[in-house]
């Protein structure tokens, strides 16, 4: 009997249907990407929690369980272990480099950056926070909230994470007290209310026992808000991104040297922010040229429309000379041309930024040289002091930098897009990367 001889024997097929339905759903949700970054001070129970996150979501084997189990000391097991990887980070109980931890729930997949919580290692959290949609700061809740508790809320404002969560960890070791928890959290808010922070979270955990890290904990009856996991999972970030101003930086131009796409000419790269569609009036940049998306390919094949962060390759309806570090936008919308740069600076090497200082900068997918025109101020991160007095840029220090470029670059307001407001800069002798910048206005 054939699907069509009877209503009953269609049955398995719409059962079939209904669960093919259900997959691609699920693998749509996956494709929802949350970017986290961590900080905390010192034995705060950063790399605990992660752990934690990663122990619960099944997102480590059973032999690095039981590993870790064996290397563990007392009468529980260090969920630290599974991310502490350096040796000295082992030996010393801290964390040092930034370390990239991947994981998954049936509603999201994340990709959590572990940042040190060491003022030594300012650059490290600035490097995992700079493309974060999240940004969890933990807090003893013995100790409250200290210095580096504030440099790292101000770090994330900072970088313009839209998202922050404040953990306060170790609510076991001072009786589940919720007036310690609610005074935390005032202080907390009214320190946030001075910073660019859009949406402050708080909440109490454990993460030793996992107490409001997965499940609601009974020990915290008076609290009301979600777990962690909760809030990861559906804090809303599509709204964050800018879907207005059109930025394609050419990454590479792909010309196809075979019979059957000899005429095939695409321009490949990250859609950095705005939706183009085929269709669209777009200009090139530098040349000033116009003219019309004809199609955009993504990975299998054409698509309708390429929105931040698709990878695509997009093709132009007239042959125009375009080539890596060229910038596709609307006409009507066009990023500034500019060769005088006014950004924060992180610095991130041994020897010191100095005015007169040549260097080079790659921002997005174009790189040109520049110069150090002038020092404004370095910034103190804890008291948020001004040093106008201050002739150079040391390690981790962070501070107003005036360049020139040789070439201009077609830049837009970092906090308006995270993108193109954002650029690097190298070192022409090491090719190492030296710095970090953000086009913010001076306030």
């Amino acid at each position: 009997m054939t699907a069509t001889d009877s209503g009953t024997a269609a049955q398995p097929v719409d059962v079939h249907s209904a669960a093919a339905e259900h997959a691609a759903e699920l693998a749509t949700a996956r494709r929802d990407i949350l970017r986290i970054a961590t900080a905390g001070s010192v034995d705060d129970g950063k790399s605990t929690l992660i752990g934690r996150l990663l122990y619960d979501s099944k997102a480590i084997f059973e032999d690095q369980y039981e590993a870790v189990a064996r290397a563990s000391k007392g009468d529980h097991v260090d969920l630290a272990l599974l991310t502490d990887g350096l040796r000295a980070e082992r030996e010393q109980g801290i964390t040092i480099d930034v370390a990239y931890r991947y994981f998954s729930t049936p509603r999201r997949t994340f990709i959590l950056a572990d940042t040190p919580g060491h003022v030594q290692y300012t650059r490290n959290m600035v490097t995992g926070a700079s493309t974060a949609d999240l940004a969890i700061v933990l807090v003893d809740a013995r100790k409250g909230m200290v210095e580096q508790s504030r440099r790292h809320a101000f770090l994330a404002s900072l970088l313009r994470v839209p998202h922050l969560v404040v953990a306060v960890n170790k609510m076991d070791l001072v009786d589940w007290s919720e007036e310690t928890f609610d005074a935390i959290a005032d202080e907390f808010s009214a320190f946030a209310a001075k910073l660019s922070v859009p949406d402050l979270t708080v909440i109490p955990i454990s993460a030793l026992h996992g107490d409001n890290v997965v499940k609601h904990s009974p020990r915290t009856p008076w609290y009301e808000g979600p777990t962690l996991i909760h809030h990861l999972e559906r804090v809303h970030v599509a709204s964050d991104r800018n879907l207005t101003d059109a930025r394609f930086p050419v990454q590479y131009v792909i010309r196809p040297q075979t019979d059957a796409h000899h005429d095939y000419r695409g321009y490949a790269g990250t859609v950095a922010s705005g939706v183009l569609r085929p269709g669209d009036e777009v200009q090139v940049l530098p040349s000033g040229l116009t003219t019309t998306v004809a199609a955009i390919d993504g990975p299998r094949g054409p698509v309708e429309e390429a929105f931040p962060p698709m990878s695509v390759t997009v093709r132009l309806a007239d042959d125009l000379d375009v080539s890596r570090g060229d910038l596709i936008s609307r006409p009507e919308n066009a990023p500034t041309p500019t060769q005088d740069l006014d950004a924060l600076i992180c610095w991130m090497a041994d020897e010191p930024l100095r005015p007169r200082q040549r260097i080079a900068i790659k921002h997005t997918t174009r790189t040109v040289r520049a110069m150090v025109k002038d020092l404004a101020y370095r910034l103190d991160v804890n008291t948020l002091h001004r040093d106008t007095d201050a002739g150079e840029l040391g390690l981790n220090d962070i501070g107003r930098v005036r360049l020139r470029t040789t070439q201009p670059l077609f830049v837009d307001n970092y906090t308006r897009n995270r993108v193109t407001g954002r650029f690097i800069l190298v070192d022409e002798a090491t090719n190492a990367t030296v710095g970090a910048g953000m086009l913010t206005p001076a306030g």
